[in-house]
């Protein structure tokens, strides 16, 4: 019976992680449930699957965590706080982490797993984003098994299962639905708001991971995942925008053949992969029918004038060392200043270049120092954005 802990629990990628896994009751159970403060949710995940565990990340729900899961009559235990959601992904509570918390939060936890030789479905971006170079380290050191769950790096880990190494793979592919704002020029971006970035016209994501998606950063964001995860320079990860969603991936190897990913999106493709790897399990996903889908694949490269932060995420790799890292944060604070209505769309890559402009690139050969410099570039980035509201 295999084990899975499902951080980030209460949100959309946890919820198919859930899904999947009641779907092979005898295979797999959730034997552990984090969240970061919804208690009421976890709770109530908790009364559905019955996991041996559950983790409010903010300490102050420990109590409400408690006495929700004891007048629920259930015997799960109740745990709060980073050091307590670190030891579980790490000790034997758990054979899987399925790694879905957002943000720089989530880095700790992944690397407790990592290092403890896990497998590990990951989903946190910023683990790689932040910290790739310490991640596969502790990946190597600890025997540790990765398959990401992004649905692009998922195809790529697809195409390359019959044991590929670098040296046969010329190019990766990773394709863009190019977001709810497709074809615009950058002037029509300048009056956009954040209910229209979050209203994704094909996944149904959280308003953070939408906003990247709006703009492209998450795709830059998954060309220094790629880079991490499968060994290859910037030159060789290319991105291509595919408005029909059907293409997760293609990879190109030296001797002229293309290996393409098909599917229809939806996450739990990529769940099933990674949790029943190397076997393949149902997902609860139909089988692609690309008559009904309109027959048509389209490919157009990105507009970078218009969505220039995924040149920027260019940069920040091809800088190396603490760079993505600042690119990472200052992203993090743009889009919330934007969300909550204080700057405008076009100021997320502008807070983003200014920050990367202002803090040197360092090398990256501890934690210690990547959250110096995460730490640093949240305080350029949150300096400039109130420059940028100052002119509003």
């Amino acid at each position: 019976m295999q084990r899975v802990a499902v951080l980030g629990a209460t949100g959309s990628i946890g919820a198919s992680a859930l899904d999947v896994i009641a779907r092979h009751p005898g295979r797999m159970r959730a034997s552990v449930l984090a969240a970061g403060r919804k208690v009421g949710e976890l709770v109530e995940l908790c009364r559905v699957h019955q996991p041996e565990h559950a983790v409010i990340a903010d300490p102050d729900g420990y109590a409400d965590l408690r006495d929700g899961l004891r007048d629920a009559g259930l015997r799960t235990q109740a745990h709060a706080g980073g050091d307590a959601l670190d030891a579980l992904a790490a000790n034997d509570a758990c054979d899987s982490v399925v790694a879905a918390i957002v943000g720089a939060a989530g880095l700790s936890s992944t690397l407790a797993a990592a290092r403890t030789g896990k497998r590990l479905l990951l989903a946190n971006k910023e683990s790689l984003v932040l910290a790739g170079e310490l991640l596969m380290q502790a990946v190597h050191a600890g025997g540790a098994v990765i398959v990401p769950i992004d649905s692009e790096h998922n195809a790529v880990f697809q195409c390359l299962a019959s044991g590929d190494d670098p040296p046969a793979v010329s190019r990766i592919t990773l394709t863009a639905s190019g977001g709810p704002f497709r074809g615009r020029c950058r002037a029509e971006l300048e009056a956009i708001t954040p209910d229209q970035a979050v209203a994704h016209p094909k996944w149904s994501m959280g308003p953070k991971i939408s906003v990247d998606s709006a703009t492209l950063m998450n795709k830059g964001l998954e060309v220094i995942e790629a880079h991490h995860l499968f060994g290859l320079p910037a030159d060789r990860i290319r991105v291509l925008v595919h408005p029909q969603s059907l293409v997760h991936a293609i990879v190109d190897f030296v001797d002229g053949s293309s290996l393409a990913q098909l599917g229809l999106p939806d996450m739990r493709t990529a769940l099933a992969v990674g949790l029943g790897w190397p076997c393949r399990i149902d997902s609860g996903v139909g089988a692609l029918d690309l008559l009904a889908q309109g027959g048509t694949l389209q490919f157009e490269a990105p507009d970078l004038d218009a969505f220039p932060c995924l040149a920027l995420a260019w940069r920040a790799l091809e800088a190396g060392g603490t760079s993505p890292g600042v690119l990472n944060a200052a992203n993090e604070e743009a889009v919330s200043a934007f969300l909550q209505g204080r700057i405008g769309f076009l100021s997320i890559p502008d807070t983003v270049a200014a920050t990367l402009d202002a803090i040197p690139t360092r090398s990256a050969d501890s934690l210690d120092a990547l959250l110096e410099a995460d730490a640093q570039a949240r305080i350029v980035a949150r300096s400039r954005i109130q420059q940028l509201g100052n002119r509003t």
